[in-house]
């Protein structure tokens, strides 16, 4: 049945009674496609008969659907013609793994961050009544989105106007309400049909005309439905309330968003499904089964590589949760990504001092402020592209008060199969520009181990910017706090001055052994540890005028500090040829790390050709 599926004009010639049957091998054919290659798994699972219903009763793309962060849109993207490009998914040169508008028509709206969609939708809608259009607008938000501020910002102001706008919230947390019974789903009915409206907007008309009358109305029928649903919170917003409904029983979503069609004004639908629903190891561990590579079907456990050494992750995690063993000032928090973060391996051992704050970057920056006039050292764990979101925070609630916040940034630089809206390219420029922040780059997993020692010596804003992926098997001891602002001298020559940042440091240092035994060529090389402050008299001191100056960041180019290096050589009087090895003005693909490098020519060999060919 599935394959028959070409566009939403095959899913609408079926008939109701057929959509279980498609529903079941949709879920199939995700665990089946999805074991080789990995994905968002659970995601997509939790929201198979919820798509099936909105593309069956709307009509894409003249309808607008909004899919929140994205992960949630794998069986949307199988409705609206995208089935044969599945295998392909976050694979290079494939389809992307979140919604992307470049990639069809039917994603109005890209999104790999989380709780954008209700202000987008609302956008949508808002222009749509400016164009006196017709069309409907949905926004699906969920999977923990809705702990995201943004989420409630739209929510305040979508319900302050009249634009006709629905919004499903897809619970897949059991967050608001506990259970879902015959009584909600059938109250949802009730409240969406003809006759409830009807007679709600003829007695809204007489009562209108005495006085006091309606107010005394409205708030009977809001302590009615708030004994049943836990919706007053919406109506308060200015929403029509709905559910909550069973967001796996057609019998339910059918005639609910058929009867939400009729409706104007902003509307919320509030929808129960189970994340990971169909394969019982991703229902019993939704945290694990989010988003992960490949996978066996059969023993329900993802595919692990023997023997290799620690990821960057795992490194930070076990070293933050060993100083909080005799540092009691200790603090870790995270926004909505302990499993990412590495962080629930800190609160098994210290459970009282982490903290996760949900989707809300903005609010974690400034909570890990308030600890700090409190006395505590926080470390905030976030993703280097999540970090973003609170920019504004780290100005104005950190930097200007040099609070000690250590920013752990995961995830900097190339991430791979999540493409351009994850990858880490931008945290170098825009913290570098921040007084008093203090900025690290590992070139190993025992480099990390000492920086984490390092933040704890630093009365200031410190970030400390490391990869995904695994580190090189190097020894570790004990970590040592570093000294502020010193280089590390790994090669010595005078062919010119190269000088590489954390996760590039290793690629360079062996496109600089290749140089010396291939072309007899010898370059100093520099890790320069510190991005700010930088070690100006180090390099100043090893730059040879007329010789190369060779800088190499996993960054941005423009703002990265290459920039500030180019600067620093020509204002000394330095003369030679710079070559800055970095990111271009554009935003990368999707691809494994190993391909998004080479395309980037940041790996060995890239390295190797530009300074062969400079």
């Amino acid at each position: 049945m599935l394959e028959k599926i070409h566009n939403t004009a095959d899913l609408k010639a079926m008939y109701e009674d057929q959509l279980p049957k498609l529903a079941k091998e949709m879920r199939q054919y995700l665990i089946e496609t999805l074991a080789p290659i990995g994905g968002h798994l659970g995601a997509g699972l939790g929201v198979v008969e919820l798509s099936i219903a909105l593309h069956y009763i709307f009509n894409s793309p003249q309808d607008k659907i909004v899919w929140d962060v994205g992960h949630q849109a794998y069986p949307h993207k199988i409705l609206t013609g995208r089935l044969s490009g599945m295998p392909t998914i976050r694979q290079y040169g494939g389809l992307c793994g979140f919604t992307k508008r470049s990639e069809s028509e039917h994603d109005p709206f890209g999104a790999g961050h989380a709780s954008t969609s209700i202000s987008a939708a609302y956008g949508m809608a808002a222009g749509r009544d400016l164009n006196h259009e017709n069309n409907h607008v949905i926004a699906v938000i969920g999977d923990g989105a809705l702990t995201g501020g943004m989420a409630f910002e739209a929510l305040n102001h979508a319900g302050a106007r009249n634009n006709r706008l629905l919004v499903i919230l897809n619970d897949n947390e059991m967050s608001i309400a506990p259970n879902v019974g015959a009584m909600s789903s059938y109250l949802a009915r009730i409240i969406t049909g003809k006759p409830y409206t009807q007679a709600k907007d003829t007695a809204k008309r007489i009562l209108d005309k005495l006085p006091g009358a309606l107010d005394a109305a409205k708030r009977v029928e809001e302590h009615v439905k708030g004994m049943i649903t836990p919706g007053t919170l919406f109506e308060e917003m200015g929403f029509r309330y709905i559910g909550p409904i069973d967001g796996h029983d057609f019998n339910h979503l059918l005639p609910t968003l058929t009867n939400c069609k009729d409706l104007d004004g902003p509307i919320l639908l509030h929808t129960i499904t189970k994340k990971g629903l169909g394969f019982s190891p991703a229902e019993e561990d939704p945290e694990t089964w989010h988003g992960l590579g490949p996978y066996n079907i059969q023993t329900g456990k993802p595919n692990k590589s023997t023997g290799t050494p620690p990821s960057y992750t795992e490194v930070f995690a076990e070293t933050l949760a060993d100083l909080a063993d005799t540092d009691d000032r200790i603090v870790a928090i995270t926004a909505a990504m302990p499993g990412g973060t590495g962080l629930t391996r800190f609160a098994r051992r210290h459970p009282e001092r982490c903290f996760d704050v949900g989707i809300a970057e903005q609010h974690a920056v400034t909570f890990a402020g308030g600890l700090c006039v409190a006395g505590k050292r926080p470390f905030v764990a976030i993703y280097s592209t999540f970090l973003q979101r609170a920019f504004d925070q780290i100005i104005h609630d950190i930097c200007i008060q040099n609070l000690p916040v250590t920013f752990c940034m995961d995830r900097a630089g190339i991430v791979g199969a999540d493409g351009a809206t994850h990858t880490g390219m931008f945290d170098i420029a825009f913290l570098r520009s921040l007084p008093n922040m203090t900025i690290m780059a590992p070139k190993d997993e025992m480099e990390l181990k000492h920086m984490l020692s390092t933040a704890l010596t630093i009365d200031g804003p410190v970030a400390i910017r490391y990869p995904r992926g695994n580190g090189y098997g190097v020894k570790i001891t004990e970590p040592e706090a570093l000294s502020i602002g010193k280089a590390e001298l790994l090669e010595e020559g005078s062919d010119g001055l190269i000088l590489a940042v954390g996760s590039r440091v290793e690629d360079a240092r062996q496109a600089v052994q290749i140089l010396h035994d291939e072309d007899d060529r010898a370059f100093t090389l520099l890790n320069l540890r510190f991005i700010k402050p930088l070690d100006e008299s180090t390099i100043l001191a090893h730059l040879q005028s007329g010789k190369p100056l060779v800088v190499i960041e996993e960054g941005i180019r423009q703002g990265g500090i290459g920039e500030q290096i180019a600067a620093l050589a020509l204002s000394s009087g330095w003369s030679g040829q710079f070559i800055h090895i970095a990111m271009p003005d554009s935003f990368p693909t999707h691809g494994t790390q190993a391909e998004i490098l080479r395309d980037l020519e940041l790996d060995t060999a890239g390295i190797l050709k530009q300074l062969r060919s400079n």
